[in-house]
């Protein structure tokens, strides 16, 4: 049985003080939240060794948003896996859309960054998704397919059978305008199947969770659907109330 994961992607906000605020906030409402859902958050990396520090009594998880393709050396401005794994962190957010699109980061990328994090015993979280575009002309499939197996050319399919995938339509991202529950299962349900189809009678523990404009409002509608496995939550992740409903809404 998969245990539903809550991550939650600060993304580039907040100052060292909101930080704290906002951990301070988790950690107070943690204990609402059912035993069986996994929570991480995910802060800028400035901020990471303080939040980390702040949640060691919690059951909070440490997540980074990114990680560098190099393994070591003169990288200038790159953090690496091992580095990352150094200081505790658990995920890391490989192949987000905005990585691809505001700097470029192809498939082949992508794949490198989730095989270093994999190889220093982080979990990937891999994220695969279709824009505006893409959908309307019907090429999701193909766009979320290419994506994960661009993974499993560059390291098989092992890596994948514990890791963890995102599904973040690109036209969701920040828009306010979520996929229906129904269209996320959609794709939710064709990620699993070929998971299955590829283990090799592996078991499949892949956790599948849905991001683009999660809030609480509608994150129960989403924790119904059979194959959605939690929620990769931006904006909404800073308001810990907010955030809070969204990690009780997994138990239910």
């Amino acid at each position: 049985m998969r245990n539903r994961l809550i991550v939650g992607n600060w993304k580039m906000h907040g100052s060292m003080a909101t930080a704290v605020d906002l951990i301070m906030e988790l950690e107070q409402g943690m204990e609402s939240v059912p035993e069986n859902i996994d929570v991480a958050v995910a802060p800028p990396f400035l901020h990471i060794d303080e939040v980390i520090r702040r949640s060691s009594n919690t059951r909070l998880l440490m997540a980074a948003q990114n990680v560098s393709a190099f393994e070591v050396g003169a990288v200038t401005g790159e953090v690496s896996s091992t580095m990352l794994a150094d200081i505790g962190i658990r995920f890391v957010i490989v192949g987000h859309s905005e990585r691809r699109s505001l700097f470029g980061e192809s498939n082949e990328t992508v794949a490198e960054k989730f095989a270093r994090a994999y190889f220093s015993d982080l979990t990937p979280i891999l994220c695969v998704g279709e824009t505006q575009e893409q959908r309307e002309a019907g090429f999701t499939e193909d766009v979320v397919l290419e994506q994960m197996y661009a993974i499993i050319d560059r390291i098989g399919i092992k890596p994948l059978l514990n890791a963890v995938v995102a599904y973040e339509p690109v036209w969701a991202i920040g828009t306010g305008a979520s996929a229906s529950p129904e269209q996320a299962q959609e794709v939710h349900a064709l990620l699993r199947s070929k998971l299955a189809s590829e283990s090799e009678g592996q078991t499949v523990a892949t956790r599948l969770i849905y991001g683009g404009s999660v809030k609480a409002s509608n994150s129960a509608a989403l924790f119904g659907q059979a194959d959605i496995d939690g929620a990769l939550v931006g904006g909404a992740s800073l308001d810990a109330k907010e955030f809070l409903t969204i990690c009780k809404h997994a138990g239910k």
